[in-house]
């Protein structure tokens, strides 16, 4: 009963339209009908601006975390999942959201809100690593796959130091589903035609 209840809060957490709802209670804007459509931080940036985009990124990333840190709650301590398992399902909540007909984002955010619950170094490390190479290559899509691989490469090192293999098996899952989210961003970039940000 309590293994149903977690995951399932763990999946409204996920659920949560950080996007759609910002630019609908603030700035009268359904942020699906314009850019690329998604709900995620990226295109909220693009449409709406910094501020929002800021605070979309914000509560999308505290989402994986708050979903991770459901175990720590007293009327889940008898709990026998993984916190990490709760961490997939809120980005599967992200990325298939009931609150927005399904139709969510692409779940960047919200893993590394996962990784900050779980191990705080590596959500430090990744989050340098996403702004240096967005300075860089000043391309977001790109930039997030980057960043994915940096914390595989990471979790497969960190496996064989610690013997984690639950953070592996995770980071994989993570960078499977964020490299598949990017499909059409992967062509873009090789046409030459993905989108760059202008507010750094």
């Amino acid at each position: 009963m309590l293994n149903g209840l977690i995951i399932l809060c763990a999946y409204l957490i996920g659920s949560i339209p950080s996007g759609l709802w910002i630019g609908k209670i603030f700035y009268k804007t359904d942020i699906r009908e314009h850019g690329s459509g998604n709900l995620g931080a990226t295109n909220t940036f693009r449409i709406l601006g910094k501020k929002a985009g800021l605070v979309v990124t914000i509560m999308d990333v505290l989402k994986g975390t708050a979903a991770v840190l459901l175990v720590t709650l007293p009327v889940f301590s008898e709990v026998s999942i993984h916190s990490l398992i709760l961490g997939i399902v809120a980005v599967l909540g992200h990325m298939f959201p009931v609150f927005a007909s399904f139709r969510g984002g692409k779940a960047v955010a919200t893993s590394a809100g996962v990784l900050l619950g779980y191990t705080w170094p590596l959500f430090i490390l990744l989050f340098i690593t996403f702004f240096l190479a967005l300075k860089l290559t000043k391309i977001v899509s790109l930039t997030s796959m980057i960043a994915a691989l940096v914390a595989l490469i990471y979790a497969i090192v960190y496996y064989f130091v610690t013997g984690d293999v639950a953070l592996s098996i995770l980071v994989a899952f993570l960078f499977s589903f964020i490299v598949y989210r990017h499909r059409a961003n992967i062509s873009r970039i090789k046409n030459g035609t993905e989108p760059k940000v202008k507010w750094l």
